[in-house]
């Protein structure tokens, strides 16, 4: 927060009464209100622009050279667990993809340690030269009687709302409770409502007529379009619509035909998802912007949408334009058609020099590294893991590259001595859910398609949302042998062969969802897991991992398996393997 000197400084200095702190000369602006490119210096002072004109007088001068100065860009709704990384370790990869802000739902960490897992998020990302805003989870658990770690009511997430960067209330993704009236996820609305917080949505599978629920209690936004009739349903409806790009919900170029100039003020960027290898190779908003305008978005609007819109989208008024009283995030772009960034300001101070190297001194401050995990707490035996069965005739989990949804497929498996028994040739394998938290002695099993195992099993304790441990696998022992490495090493992902032998693995000692190592560690682990992969798969052009984390998530269509079994997202229950 800014105080009476600050001002009184900057006001100086927007006048020309005082040296700025930083001026930079002979840039090219985007002004992301008017869609002009403008002319004139850019005078920093004490981490806000103080004006755009003339100013001869400046400690510091950054000569821009004709390159084009946008504002830093910000990501509307990101998870940052699915990075595997903490906050701290997040920001270094997103910085040099000239990411400046993001605004994240921390409701995977909150599903295992509730409000210490939330705390650990803010607290790591404390001196870190990135805006971390918070949403509030609204759903922990994603819906009733899940067997997650923690559960979040009202009273719980009420007092968060008084630490600075928490500014509303995350993904409403239980949407039968919101229909339904439940008390406790309007508490959760109303005190998102009085805190002057935003409220996302999380319309997934909604139609156009579902959306009044949503609006009806004060949710504005969503970033489940995955179509231009989605996103124009829920524009149309009064949302910001957020277009997601990440590493299995891959939507932005399904959905960017619905943006016009007439309406681009509504759409925003996210990626809500995406792993540190996508990151490093794809980008991050940088990437969005870039397959935007390479399906016909003009590049000024694609940054529109990367700034301004995300700012106004979360009620953040400093932030996302390059004009006097604005934060100075800057992103400094060597041509807006490739998006190639060449330097990156935060609060005025360079944190991304030329060729996207780091400033590494501006790394060095961060908050909380050590957080104390939940044990991982389960009994499971070989027999927890077998499928009786009478019917040949069962549902299937059709698992889509690249998708959050699944297919609610029916397939003739093969029982043998009652029980199910995978096919390498028919790519019918066994799933398994095993709950983590409390050792409940909850397992779901069921049969998914897709995943090309010709043998061995991969498991992994980042199973959304709830984040038990989910496997999936050629046989029972191969399934048994990669979770029990998953257990003893804390958390984590494994890959495992046909004997039992681990391939390799990634341990995720923070709440079984996030490394203590670097990010540079943690890609090179992935690396090794998908070669691992490999070995014993013939499947090609998905990655696996996260795929598997989301075939456990009910609250995306069409069908999950949790650790009390099927889920069919269209009657919102349960369901037996076998078709009556």
């Amino acid at each position: 927060m800014e105080n009476l000197k600050q001002l009184q400084e900057r006001v100086a200095v927007s006048d020309g009464r005082a040296s700025a702190d930083l001026v930079i000369k002979n840039g090219r602006i985007v002004n992301v209100f008017s869609g002009e490119i403008m002319e004139g210096d850019v005078a920093i002072k004490n981490g806000y622009i103080a004006g755009i004109g003339h100013f001869p007088h400046a400690e510091n001068v950054i000569d821009a050279a004709g390159e084009f100065v946008v504002p830093g860009f910000i990501d509307a709704h990101v998870h940052v667990e699915s990075a595997m990384v903490t906050p701290a370790e997040f920001a270094r990869v997103l910085l040099p993809n000239g990411v400046t802000t993001i605004i994240t739902d921390p409701h995977e960490i909150a599903n295992v340690a509730g409000e210490k897992g939330i705390e650990f998020m803010l607290e790591n990302a404390k001196g870190v030269p990135l805006d971390m805003f918070v949403m509030l989870p609204s759903s922990v658990p994603a819906t009733e009687g899940e067997h997650n770690g923690e559960t979040l009511h009202a009273e719980k997430l009420h007092p968060l709302y008084a630490h600075e960067k928490v500014i509303g209330l995350a993904e409403v993704m239980d949407f039968p409770s919101v229909a339904k009236g439940n008390p406790d996820i309007l508490t959760k609305i109303i005190d998102a409502k009085k805190e002057g917080g935003r409220i996302d949505g999380h319309g997934a599978g909604l139609t156009s007529a579902d959306l009044n629920n949503y609006l009806a209690v004060g949710i504005r936004t969503d970033h489940e379009s995955t179509n231009a009739s989605e996103a124009l349903d829920r524009l149309r409806a009064g949302m910001f619509v957020m277009l997601r790009e990440g590493t299995v919900g891959r939507d932005l170029i399904a959905t960017i035909p619905a943006v016009t100039p007439n309406n681009s003020h509504r759409f925003c960027f996210c990626t809500d998802d995406k792993l540190i290898n996508d990151l490093i190779t794809e980008g991050s908003i940088n990437y969005n912007i870039r397959l935007a305008i390479e399906k016909g978005i003009e590049p000024i609007t694609a940054i529109q949408m990367a700034t301004i819109n995300a700012a106004n989208c979360h009620n953040l008024p400093y932030l996302g334009a390059v004009a006097a009283g604005y934060q100075a995030d800057i992103v400094f772009l060597k041509d807006l058609q490739t998006v190639e960034i060449t330097k990156v300001l935060k609060h005025g101070e360079v944190v991304v020099v030329e060729n996207g190297s780091r400033n590494e001194a501006a790394f060095e401050q961060r908050g909380a590294t050590k957080f104390l995990s939940p044990k991982i707490n389960h009994h499971l035996t070989k027999k927890d893991l077998e499928l009786p069965l009478k019917n040949p005739t069962c549902y299937v989990i059709g698992m889509q590259p690249n998708s959050l949804f699944t297919e609610k497929l029916i397939a003739e498996v093969t029982i043998q001595d009652g029980l199910f028994i995978p096919s390498t040739s028919q790519d019918l394998l066994k799933m398994a859910v095993v709950e983590r938290h409390h050792d409940t002695g909850f397992v779901g099993v069921g049969i998914v398609r897709g995943f090309g195992l010709t043998e061995g099993a991969i498991a992994t304790t980042v199973a959304h949302d709830s984040h038990n441990i989910v496997a999936v696998g050629v046989t029972d022992e191969a399934i048994e042998a990669a979770i029990t490495h998953v257990t003893n090493t804390g958390g984590g992902i494994a890959v495992v062969d046909a004997s039992g032998k681990v391939l390799h693995d990634l341990e995720l000692p923070i709440a079984g969802l996030l490394s203590d190592k670097s990010f540079e560690e943690v890609e090179q682990d992935l690396v090794g897991l998908t070669s691992a992969f490999k070995q014993i798969s013939h499947a090609i052009g998905f990655d696996p991992f996260l795929t598997l984390s989301f075939l456990t998530l009910p609250v995306i269509p069409e069908l999950k398996l949790t650790d009390q079994g099927l889920f069919d997202f269209a009657t919102f229950q349960i369901i037996p393997n076998e078709v009556n």
